[in-house]
């Protein structure tokens, strides 16, 4: 997919009033209220905004934190990780290459070997069912 480049005002009538908020102004859903925090349909979890593909559901697991978490993304290419200093923490920005959309946040506690866990905000994903 060709890089995806909108202006603020595109962005906004493209998006729900939620999604621009989590993609585009860094927003934070509320713990266990998204529609993927523990979904276990299989397929390909894209960008809410542009449709590139993030994280396949086999590497998704269930880490009790109220967001879907995956261990790897499907190409490490379709990502951004960018320093997060705010809220006097220090924390690993997951960015969607293609759009630049805020997805999440990257923390080294998931399972062994790889110990990552990439957090990501359901509004910030896209299904698409494996059939």
């Amino acid at each position: 997919m060709s890089k995806k480049e909108l202006s603020d005002n595109e962005w906004k009538k493209k998006l729900s009033k939620e999604e621009y908020h989590l993609l585009r102004e860094k927003g934070t859903e509320k713990a266990f209220s998204g529609e993927y925090w523990d979904c276990t349909d299989e397929g390909t979890y894209v960008c809410a905004a542009c449709r590139e593909p993030l994280f396949s559901s086999e590497t998704k697991f269930k880490s009790g934190t109220g967001w879907p978490s995956f261990i790897e993304p499907i190409n490490v290419s379709n990502i951004t990780l960018k320093e997060d200093v705010g809220f006097f923490t220090k924390r690993t920005e997951v960015v969607c290459s293609n759009c630049g959309s805020h997805l999440g946040h990257l923390f080294h506690d998931g399972p062994k070997p790889a110990k990552t866990r990439y957090c990501i905000n359901s509004g910030a994903l896209k299904l698409k069912k494996k059939k």
